[in-house]
């Protein structure tokens, strides 16, 4: 299949999608309890993952070499 043909498909394809999500208002309730749930445990991996020794450590000798930087 050339260029043509993929540009073809993409336009018919995103033309479905379009077409078929009009009557989609938003997220339902259960989405968002998800949403939500996925958002939280997101931050719980991030926030041990920025306080564990390693990261703590890295962050602490970027900041010491920058406030020690001659002028």
């Amino acid at each position: 299949m050339g260029w043509a043909g993929w540009a073809g498909w993409t336009r018919r394809r995103w033309s479905a999608v379009r077409a078929g999500a009009g009557g989609d208002a938003g997220m339902s309730t259960a989405e968002y309890a998800m949403g939500t749930i996925a958002a939280c445990a997101f931050a719980a991996v991030l926030y041990k993952v920025v306080t564990s020794g390693a990261v703590s450590a890295g962050l602490t000798s970027v900041i010491e070499k920058a406030l020690d930087a001659p002028f």
